[in-house]
């Protein structure tokens, strides 16, 4: 006796692909420099989240905020090695066939780094609100302790969400198109190729979006709202500007990432797709590389580390030169 009818094992029968085609660019000549330039751009962002993760390291530096600042230096050089070698390899030397698993697990990578650096800047803006509106309760509420858990959690929280929408997919079938009109295995697009009903990972989807990027936001207007609020009962303005400096950097970097993540959200769907893919991967690249220059040149503490590590450098060759001389 058969357990499933022969309707019902159709049913539940999948349509796997043996690859999917990554799209990218079409109709565009000489794309292979725009490629390069990625690339360059990708290179800088290893040089200088790495500077940033060896600076993080001074024991001068080992308080609560940096614990956060090494963390998303870090999520920003895993997330660039995640995604732009892969970019390159598909097009400039157009391997364009991705198979069937290798582009899920691309895809999970790439969201999950990239979903990390809204929550590094989360954290950030909890620091800054502890440390101007409750001063005194600082050293008490951000410790070590809580924001090595609170990245963790934060970690922990991502990667499961990530790995259970990925899984998801496995629910589908892809017995029309397989081409793929990103530069990546991207969520939506992909599961815009079901042929079966694919409500579900429609409201994973839809749930990812607000998780990475509308609590953040909120999060982080709120925490500057207080901290606004707070400032405005500080009678001298002196002492407002040197307590809003220090927020400069993370200002400058929420700018950085949500700006651009808004404008390709606002840009209408019939524009043209080669324009938006170059805004969808300039959104992905910039962010990484722009975060250590930024936390180098306005973070002071970070100055002054970098100046220590530069006459530390420069000792020995003046002793040598003072040994010659003699």
């Amino acid at each position: 006796m058969e357990l499933l009818n022969p309707d019902l094992e159709k049913n539940i029968t999948f349509v796997h692909p043996a690859y999917f085609i990554i799209s990218g660019f079409i109709g565009i000549p000489d794309m292979k420099y725009y490629y390069v330039f990625l690339f360059v751009v990708y290179i800088v962002s290893v040089l200088g989240n790495t500077a940033v993760m060896l600076i993080c390291l001074d024991h001068k530096l080992r308080t609560p905020k940096y614990i956060v600042v090494f963390n998303l230096a870090f999520a920003d050089l895993v997330g660039s090695s995640a995604l732009v070698p892969k970019v390159f390899d598909i097009f400039l030397f157009d391997h364009r066939n991705i198979p069937y698993n290798e582009c899920f697990t691309f895809m999970f990578f790439c969201y999950t780094f990239l979903a990390m650096q809204p929550f590094n800047l989360v954290a950030l803006a909890y620091d800054r609100l502890i440390a101007i509106s409750f001063p005194l309760h600082y050293h008490v509420k951000v410790t070590h302790r809580f924001m090595f858990s609170l990245i963790a959690s934060f970690w922990l929280l991502i990667i499961s969400v990530a790995l259970i929408a990925v899984a998801l997919f496995t629910n589908l079938s892809f017995c029309k198109s397989v081409v793929i009109n990103s530069y990546f295995c991207d969520y939506d697009l992909v599961q815009n190729l079901a042929c079966n009903d694919f409500t579900l990972t429609w409201i994973v989807g839809c749930f990812l979006s607000v998780l990475i990027l509308w609590f953040p936001l909120l999060f982080i207007l709120s925490c500057y709202s207080y901290i606004g609020y707070a400032l405005s009962k500080v009678a001298a303005v002196k002492e407002r500007v040197k307590a809003f400096k220090t927020c400069s950097s993370h200002l400058t970097l929420v700018a950085i990432y949500f700006l651009p993540v808004m404008i390709t959200l606002a840009i209408p769907g019939s524009i043209d797709p080669n324009t938006r893919l170059i805004n969808m991967s300039l959104t992905s690249v910039f962010p990484p590389m722009l975060n250590p220059i930024v936390y180098v040149l306005q973070t002071q503490e970070i100055k002054v580390s970098v100046k220590k590590l530069l006459k530390i450098r420069k000792q020995p060759r003046n002793t040598v030169k003072k040994v010659i001389l003699k």
